[in-house]
């Protein structure tokens, strides 16, 4: 009860805000950016503010209407990614409903057509604007050896952010890359997870007994998307390595996850156990059972499988960079690898499994650190920025120190 005179003069005293969030991806859509965005939003209606969802309208929405609350807008398929629909532009729609209802600060987390759409009536109204730099658009050009295309994203990317009062970056790492190329105005928010749905008790013998383990033997997991981007070559590889580095111990590689390479893997990896997409208590299930937790992905401005791994306890081998570098210190709570480097990569994954006794504390270590990175403060934060941004008090967070 001693709580309750703070939580009221928070409310008397603090005005709420009209925010406007702009995105091509939200939940049930299952990807990071979703999965973030959609805590962003009930975080922030929870904390009294009026959130506006303005983006594409998906197969799930059939007739649903727009509200004040949604704004729904025509989009295409995204080709390779099944159900999706990439936001068309929408200038007219959006300057018609914010000359009606203004809102106080609009956040865009994507700059496809819609986004940029979203950007142009913002200025032409005169309405603050925070971007989201949330996925690596021109290291996936990149990825599928469209270099040229890498340096044209780059510089529309470069261009679509410096018009926003702010961007938001994940980590420190993509905060340094980003102002290397010339990124202007740049603020971190970093992301969390629910170490309550994300926990070792989830772990279910049953589901590793239908894997043919036993709890003295060893699951491999991966949880993502499969599509080449995610440098998947490395997991087949890594894996194979520890077989041959560990032949009399029985493991298993447990593959979550959809999408266009996975008929390529299931003929490379005829062992593999591929679970197809999970979500909820289901997924949350597979964590915790796994053991160890292999990431080979280069192109992640975060990473949030990273967190909820070791929220359930497993023993995280990741490239140093994202997610892994601000939350994994190597050799106490999991494994690192220099980026690109797959020797080193698979080097650390055969010493993580070399000494029972150091991989259950590494996995004890992971817990406790990951339950520690609660979304709460990072609403907060993300409100604040907001607030600053609305009432031209932005200042440019500083990096954190190294560790």
């Amino acid at each position: 009860m001693t709580t309750w005179p703070t939580v009221t003069l928070w409310v008397m005293t603090t005005a709420s805000l009209h925010i406007t969030l702009i995105t091509e991806t939200f939940p049930p859509e299952i990807n990071g950016v979703a999965n973030t965005l959609g805590r962003l939003c009930e975080g922030l209606r929870a904390r009294g503010h009026q959130v506006e969802l303005v983006r594409p309208r998906q197969g799930s929405d059939q007739s649903r209407p727009s509200d004040d609350e949604l704004l729904l807008c025509r989009g295409w398929p995204l080709p390779g990614y099944p159900g999706l629909q990439w936001g068309q532009s929408s200038m007219h729609k959006l300057l018609r409903r914010w000359t009606r209802q203004r809102p106080d600060v609009l956040y865009i987390a994507t700059e496809g057509p819609l986004g940029l759409s979203a950007l142009r009536a913002a200025r032409r109204l005169g309405i603050s604007v925070v971007s989201g730099f949330h996925t690596n658009f021109q290291q996936y050009s990149n990825q599928y050896g469209l270099s040229v295309l890498s340096r044209m994203v780059t510089h529309y990317l470069r261009w679509f952010h410096n018009r926003s009062t702010l961007t938001l970056v994940p980590s420190a790492s993509q905060r340094l890359e980003l102002e290397r190329r010339h990124f202007e105005r740049l603020g971190m928010l970093s992301r969390g997870v629910d170490s309550q749905l994300f926990h070792p008790a989830k772990r279910d013998n049953a589901l590793r007994e239908s894997w043919a383990l036993n709890d003295e033997q060893t699951a491999v997991l991966y949880v993502g998307r499969l599509a080449q981007e995610k440098n998947l070559g490395l997991l087949k590889r890594c894996f194979e390595t520890l077989q041959d580095t560990y032949p009399m111990r029985q493991m298993k590689l447990i593959i979550v996850g959809d999408g266009p390479q996975r008929a390529i893997m299931e003929k490379e990896l005829p062992e593999a156990i591929f679970c197809g997409t999970l979500r909820g208590e289901e997924l949350a299930r597979h964590y915790a059972s796994g053991d160890v937790f292999l990431f080979p992905s280069l192109t992640e401005t975060f990473g949030n499988v990273v967190l909820e791994a070791m929220a359930s306890g497993l023993g995280v081998v990741a490239y140093d960079q994202a997610a892994a570098t601000q939350h994994i210190r190597h050799g106490y709570n999991g494994v690192l690898a220099m980026p690109g480097d797959e020797n080193a990569f698979c080097e650390a994954a055969n010493w993580l499994l070399e000494d029972a006794e150091s991989l259950r504390r590494m996995r004890l270590n992971a817990r406790q650190h990951a339950s520690r990175q609660g979304w709460p403060a990072i609403i907060e934060q993300f409100e604040q920025q907001l607030r600053g941004v609305c009432q031209g008090e932005f200042v440019a967070s500083p990096l954190p120190s190294t560790r």
